[in-house]
């Protein structure tokens, strides 16, 4: 098996064709839900697949991302694209300390090799590089992936950044304090 190569990623890259065997598949069983203050595991089972669609805008986001001066690392193993990680550069909150991790992603069959836990690194190492104190992360609310986050000793943010809120109601607002 060849080892996985990181890299940062130049807008011209960022194609549909870069995304023509990564698989975002992802069977849900429970999802973290704040109710009455608390976080409470409840029963919501769906699978999500993303189509020509969500890769299409997700192609737009990317692009986006780049052009606002954030950066897009990709993990590729025999030159496919299993995993990708983006951050935003536009900092937030009270002290302006927030960077946002707005994506991290791994192809299905990739999951569980430690490709995460290295894209994360890599974006707290940028983050840090460029002044950020915390990555700030609106993270989907299904069980695993909260355990992925919890793992990389994340915790509740501090301080919510609203309109990620507004975008995603669900999603669990997140922080992580960059060493």
């Amino acid at each position: 098996m060849d080892k996985v190569i990181y890299k940062e990623l130049i807008k011209e890259e960022i194609e549909l064709q870069i995304f023509s065997r990564f698989n975002r598949y992802q069977e849900v069983k429970k999802c973290w839900r704040k109710e009455n203050g608390e976080w409470v595991l409840k029963n919501i089972p769906f699978t999500e697949q993303w189509g020509s669609k969500e890769y299409k805008y997700l192609v737009e986001c990317l692009k986006n991302t780049i052009a606002t001066g954030g950066t897009v690392i990709g993990a590729f193993k025999d030159n496919i694209l299993i995993g990708f990680a983006s951050l935003e550069k536009q900092f937030f909150g009270t002290k302006n300390e927030y960077l946002q991790l707005s994506s991290i992603h791994i192809s299905y069959g990739c999951r569980g090799m430690g490709i995460g836990r290295s894209l994360f690194t890599l974006i707290c190492k940028k983050a840090k590089s460029i002044g950020a104190e915390k990555l700030y992360i609106s993270a989907h609310s299904s069980q695993e992936t909260q355990e992925f986050y919890k793992a990389m000793g994340c915790v509740e943010a501090i301080e919510y950044n609203q309109e990620l809120v507004n975008k995603e109601p669900f999603d669990c607002q997140l922080e992580y304090i960059i060493f």
